[in-house]
This record gives C-alpha cells, structure tokens and sequence, in this order.
C-alpha cells in the first residue's frame, strides 16, 4: 500500500533549492518527483535521476542514493547548483531521517566570562545534552576571562606555543575537542561562538558542505554590517581584505555536533607571534613585521563595537530561527568543572601531543 505524500527540501549553499516529492510504498521509495530552481542538461537527465532513486529502500543512507544517482545519470549530463548529493539530502529530508533548521528550536546563550578551560568544557558538557535529547541545540558566546591559548585536538603542544612567553605574558594553554589549528585570546580582541546541533541537522552533508550550511546566518549578519564575507575551503571565513575567523567541528558518538568559530577583533599580532610559534610563519606571509601592527578584520571594516557586532549576530540568528535565551545553570557549570578535573585540566589531556 502506498504511503502519503512526502515532501523534503534542501537548499544548497551558495547554490539552489532542491525539493524531493516522493512516496514510500512498504519499504521502497515510489512516485518520486525531484525539482526546484536548479539547471540540468539535458532536460531528459531529470528523468534519470527519478529513475535511479524509484525502488530503493527507504533506509538507503546519503552516500548510497548520491552513489545510485550519479551512477544512473548519463554521461553528458550536467548538474548546475546542486549535485546527488543535494538530491540525496533532500530525500532524506523527506522520509524524515534528516532534519532542517526549521524542525528545531534554539537555546541561545550570551557572552558569560569564564576560564577557557571552563569554555572547552562546556563545549562537551552542552553538545553532550543536546545529542541525547536533554536539551535544545543551542548557540553560545564566549567571554573571554584572561588570556589562552587554544590548540586543537591534534596539534602538538610544544610545536604551537612557545611555553616561555606564554607563562611571561600570562596566558594559559588549554586543548579542545575538536581539530584544527591554535587560538589567541585576550579579553575583548575576539567573537567566539559555539554551536551544538543534533547531527541530523547535516545528514548527508560532507565536512566541507557543513561548514558553510552551519554558519549561513554569520554571512548574513557580516553582510548587515557591511562585510561581504565568504567561505573559504575547509574552514576559514573572509572577506576581500583577508581571513576574519576560522571555524572546526567535533562530532560525537550519541548524534552531537559541535561547531565554533573564531574571529578576530582586534589582535596585539606582535604578543600573538611571540606566544604562537606558528603564528610567526602565517604573519610573516601576510607581510606583517611592525611590532605595533594589529590584525583587526572585525573592527576596521565594521567600525563597530565589539558589544554591537554581537548583538547583531544573535539578532540575525533569532530572526531566521525559532530561539528562546536562555542561561548557564549552576548545575552546568559544575558538570563543566567536574570534567576539568577528570579530562581538560589534567596534563595527560593537554599534553597528550606533546
């Protein structure tokens, strides 16, 4: 017996709208119509990729229905924004085995000043919740509360930071959970936000996809005020005038995703070079040698307060999502210093590449 109308979108970033029109009968995927406002040569390519997808189970994962269309389609045929990939996503969408920011609601969490130790924790402690369903996916700000330095989950401790000037300025050393490369933080040179999502949220997506897709609402608040940002592969967000932040995710085990982003402010790039040891090669390349210069996306093309530029974010966040604000709980905070004392504060974490 053939099932109900099913219906899932997909709208590709940077690209176009797919829309995935099917029915299940048993377990097989039926009556399927894929269209929306994308460009295919030849028009006739449209049937094949209905085609390729009619008969398949209905638990068939992303990878296999972009497989099972790129192998039905002609060779001459030509996909213009979008791909199987997209087709697939949309489809998953439709049998409900992927999710859309719509399907959602968000808890979202101002700047609250903590340790950056406190901050890496919390990171687990809250993407944790929301892969098992104990709490909304949820988008929190950082306050910086002295300075750190931040290494990625890979990088090794004594090639990132040179320990001597980090322990002559101040500034603590702490590892996350996710990959990529090291952060210098001050209070007030930078934005850093954190955004804990159930991984349904990207079904189907590569890494490289989820990237742009995640932080679509950052390019709509940078373009509010006044920057023309973009995505640069994997993980670097910039503008015309060069790189404003950086992002990196971690993907847990029980349907969690973390994914943060870093950008810069306002950075003392002389203090930066001399903490971060590969901090002196990425300068050295952009030019960069006057002891005095500053690396400040953020403020000179905005001309805006650090305060302001935050606001508009979480502004243009809760204007494209259902969101509520919400807070840090006490109870929060404890979990968060428990896992200090068991995992981010111990040596053997930190440490871990040495």
């Amino acid at each position: 017996m053939t099932g109900s109308q099913r219906q899932g979108q997909y709208k590709v970033p940077g690209g176009k709208l797919v829309v995935a029109d099917l029915r299940v009968d048993g377990d097989a995927l039926s009556d399927i119509s894929i269209n929306g406002d994308f460009f295919l040569e030849p028009d006739a390519a449209l049937a094949d990729i209905n085609t390729a997808l009619i008969g398949l189970p209905a638990s068939t994962s992303a990878a296999e229905l972009a497989s099972a269309i790129r192998a039905g389609l002609r060779p001459e045929a030509t996909l213009f924004g979008f791909s199987p990939e997209a087709v697939a996503i949309a489809v998953r969408r439709a049998l409900g085995k992927a999710t859309t920011w719509e399907d959602h609601e968000f808890d979202v969490i101002e700047p609250v000043s903590l340790s950056a130790l406190q901050h890496v924790a919390l990171d687990e402690v809250i993407t944790r919740q929301v892969g098992a369903g104990e709490r909304r996916p949820t988008l929190r700000f950082w306050e910086w509360q002295a300075p750190s330095v931040v290494i990625g989950s890979f990088q090794s401790l004594r090639n990132e930071v040179d320990a001597e000037a980090a322990e002559r300025f101040g500034v603590t050393t702490v590892r996350r959970m996710s990959g990529g490369g090291a952060m210098f933080m001050e209070p007030g040179n930078a934005i850093t936000y954190s955004l804990s999502v159930p991984q349904t949220l990207v079904n189907g997506m590569s890494f490289a996809e989820s990237y742009p897709f995640l932080d679509a609402w950052v390019m709509e608040s940078l373009e509010r005020l006044g920057i023309k940002a973009n995505y640069v592969p994997l993980n670097d967000i910039a503008s015309e005038q060069g790189k404003i932040g950086g992002a990196a995710q971690k993907r847990l085990s029980n349907g969690g995703l973390l994914h943060h982003v870093t950008m810069s402010y306002d950075m003392d790039a002389d203090k930066l070079t001399q903490v971060l040891r590969i901090g002196r090669k990425k300068l050295s390349d952009k030019g960069i040698v006057s002891a005095k210069k500053r690396v400040d996306p953020l403020r000179s093309q905005t001309g805006q307060s650090r305060e302001d530029i935050m606001s508009t974010m979480i502004s243009t966040f809760e204007s494209r999502y259902v969101t509520h604000r919400a807070e840090l709980s006490a109870e929060d905070i404890a979990v968060a210093d428990g896992l200090i004392d068991t995992k981010f504060g111990t040596a053997e974490w930190t440490a871990r590449v040495p």
